[in-house]
């Protein structure tokens, strides 16, 4: 799925939940990563951001959440351009990232993906969040299978143009 065709899916449609505040999208990832908690199938977690700079992965319900989802057989994979704004505003985020790093993937897309990166969180057969207008927070959430599939199949391709980044730990001298 090319970023054109997701703009395009960015019209509301039948189940889908609108977002259209910076509040609404904090909303709609807290109570997303919660429900993937609550799912026994919820397998896997996608988190696509350029720089992750408006999301609450900081905040310590989120991190029970998480906590809560890695526990059985979970793993979790961020898109990202750049991670420096994530690395510094997300302490408590890091904290659990060191402890379940067997469990998440930080890929960093290559430079001719970055500007068409989209912002969204993505939880295969359960919802994804999105925003179409990331100065505005205006997106929604998905529910339908179709546009819940499409989402996964250009996750994946946008996964394959990319490099594992933001180490858990730093080496120095």
């Amino acid at each position: 799925m090319t970023s054109q065709e997701l703009e395009d899916e960015a019209a509301p449609a039948s189940g889908a939940d609108e977002i259209d505040s910076r509040d609404d999208f904090r909303r709609a990832l807290v109570a997303a990563i919660e429900a993937a908690a609550q799912q026994v199938g919820a397998t896997q977690l996608w988190l696509c951001d350029p720089d992750f700079s408006n999301w609450p992965l900081g905040q310590p319900e989120v991190v029970e959440s998480l906590a809560r989802w890695a526990r059985s057989h979970r793993r979790l994979t961020l898109l990202a351009a750049d991670y420096r704004v994530l690395a510094q505003s997300a302490p408590r985020w890091h904290a659990w990232r060191r402890q379940w790093s067997h469990i998440v993937h930080c890929l960093q897309v290559h430079e001719e993906v970055a500007a068409s990166l989209p912002t969204l969180l993505f939880a295969p057969g359960l919802r994804t969040v999105r925003l179409h207008d990331r100065e505005r927070h205006r997106g929604r959430v998905l529910h339908a299978p179709l546009e819940l599939t499409h989402c996964g199949e250009w996750l994946d391709a946008l996964s394959q143009r990319a490099e594992e980044s933001l180490p858990v730990t730093t080496l120095g001298l």
